[in-house]
């Protein structure tokens, strides 16, 4: 593996490490439905997804221009987490929507 693809695949890897993080933050600031700092965090959380897509797409561009890319498990692994950690914030996303929800029914009983 080329020097540039490991250090390609450890951003990716890192990004969506930390995207993981804040969105597991997020969620736990739901559990109190503090649903505008589980907002905040969320959006913290797609910059570093943005980010890790940004070198994951240039890997890709580059092989799709001609460039030979070796297999890589590491890279494997850092294409895999990223789709994860997507997948994570899309939920996480909808849970905000659905505990917005939830707490706007208990506003309108409470009064």
């Amino acid at each position: 593996m080329k020097l540039e693809n490991a250090q390609a695949a450890m951003q990716i890897i890192l990004h969506a490490g930390d995207a993981r993080l804040k969105t597991a933050e997020a969620l736990k600031s739901l559990k109190t439905f503090d649903i505008e700092r589980a907002k905040q965090q969320l959006l913290d959380a797609n910059e570093d997804i943005v980010a890790a897509h940004q070198s994951q797409t240039a890997s890709l561009q580059a092989e799709s221009n001609g460039e030979e890319i070796e297999y890589s498990i590491l890279f494997t692994h850092a294409q895999d987490t990223c789709m994860t950690v997507c997948s994570e914030i899309n939920i996480a996303q909808q849970l905000v929507d659905i505990c917005e929800a939830i707490d706007e029914r208990f506003k309108k009983l409470e009064k």
